[in-house]
């Protein structure tokens, strides 16, 4: 590519020697010149060729001086390598351009060999900025693009490309969180496509906003179920609590949601959350031709079981011990010891809480009331009865207090 350099001297022989000496250069398609006689005109070169890279300015011209015509240059978006010219006792002039921004300088009276080496180190200094402009540039598309598809830390690894970047299949703690809606496949049935997709696209949009919020990355989407995984593909060393945080935000906005459509008449379900941490298989699983960023393993399972509970509990959000024990001060309610499908063992099962929520008699009552429950105490009907009197929305003390009519006891919960 053909560096272009404006020379800005008002001596009347210069441009002549100028060509003279790079006639090789010209020919060969190495190099081109402009001229001006001043600052002023250079100035109207740079505006109308913006083709110009390099540009060899006199300090001493008349009309506008290269100090001047320097700081005027340098006040550009398209900013020039510049070259000063001065007389070689003139250091002080030469050293107030190089701090203004001037990338080198040569003296007067001009040696042609030292020009030459100058713009040629110049020249090589422009190329490697344009390519450093140039790959910003097409990494800023990149991220752009992949940011409408992928969650932002996805995109940001795989905008930069680099090697490493955590993408291949390895094994590696998150916390994962799983949100599902009630009632979903039954809307689908009774309302219009046209509804449905205006109304899920809102939906799906607020929810990934939430989740981008806390830094999660959105593994999966499909149908009205979103799959978030927390340290991963970035380490995250407050992953639990992130992903307990994200899940109460989730929570409120989609509640506030689910009641805006049905003032409008639309019965749009609750969404149903599950948080669990552990050791899955996180990476790429899509091969050489798709790309599937996502996570496998008895984690991935136990969330789905927790998200399903719900259903059964009462509850919106059902996590387990194991993410609650690795959050910074959880506050929540003890669900019980959960069998769920397909575990041989018990999981803790736990209602995370607001801290109002968390501070209210009403969570007092219930703390006493599970703690009856624990220890098999004869007066835990009593105590889970008295809860559900005064507080009819209370849908896990509901829960407990069929449990023990119907003769269950104690705190092991098996759930089909």
């Amino acid at each position: 590519m053909t560096a272009t350099v404006l020379v800005v001297d008002d001596e009347p022989d210069l441009k002549e020697v100028i060509l003279q000496h790079f006639e090789r250069q010209i020919g060969e398609g190495q190099i081109s010149f402009m001229f001006a006689h001043d600052g002023l005109e250079a100035l109207q070169s740079v505006q109308g060729n913006p083709q110009i890279e390099v540009v060899l300015l006199d300090l001493n011209m008349p009309r506008l001086d290269g100090l001047s015509t320097l700081q005027k240059l340098q006040q550009a978006d398209d900013m020039k390598s510049t070259i000063i010219v001065s007389a070689y006792g003139d250091m002080e002039n030469i050293r107030s351009a190089m701090n203004r921004g001037a990338f080198d300088f040569v003296t007067k009276p001009i040696d042609l060999e030292d020009l030459e080496l100058t713009l040629k180190r110049t020249v090589r200094h422009v190329n490697m900025m344009r390519d450093i402009r140039r790959r910003q540039m097409e990494a800023e598309r990149a991220h752009a693009s992949l940011s409408r598809y992928f969650s932002p830390q996805l995109a940001a690894r795989l905008a930069s490309g680099s090697e490493g970047d955590g993408m291949d299949v390895h094994s590696r703690e998150i916390a994962v969180l799983f949100t599902d809606i009630t009632g979903f496949l039954s809307l689908v049935e009774k309302m219009s496509p046209s509804i449905l997709g205006d109304m899920l696209n809102e939906y799906m949009f607020g929810m990934t906003e939430i989740v981008f919020d806390y830094d999660g990355t959105v593994a999966k989407v499909v149908g009205d179920a979103i799959q978030v995984l927390f340290n991963a593909p970035a380490d995250q060393t407050d992953y639990a609590t992130r992903a307990l945080s994200c899940a109460h935000a989730l929570d409120n906005w989609a509640e506030n949601f689910r009641l805006r459509w049905k003032q409008k008449g639309v019965d749009f379900g609750s969404t149903r959350i599950g948080v669990h941490a552990g050791t899955a298989l996180v990476g790429n699983f899509g091969g050489a031709r798709f790309f599937d960023y996502t996570a496998h393993g008895d984690t991935m399972n136990t969330v789905a079981r927790l998200e399903a509970a719900n259903k059964i509990l009462g509850t919106r959000i059902c996590v387990s011990g194991d993410v609650a024990s690795r959050a910074d001060r959880f506050q929540g309610r003890p669900i019980g010891q959960l069998m769920l499908r397909g575990k041989s063992e018990p999981i803790q099962g736990f209602e995370p809480l607001s801290v109002a929520d968390f501070e209210s008699d009403n969570t007092a009552s219930y703390l006493k009331a599970y703690a009856k429950l624990e220890a098999r105490e004869a007066d835990a009907v009593s105590a889970f009865a008295a809860l559900v009197a005064s507080n009819a929305g209370d849908h896990l003390a509901g829960y407990h207090l069929r449990r023990l009519l119907n003769g269950a006891g104690g705190v092991r919960i098996r759930l089909e």
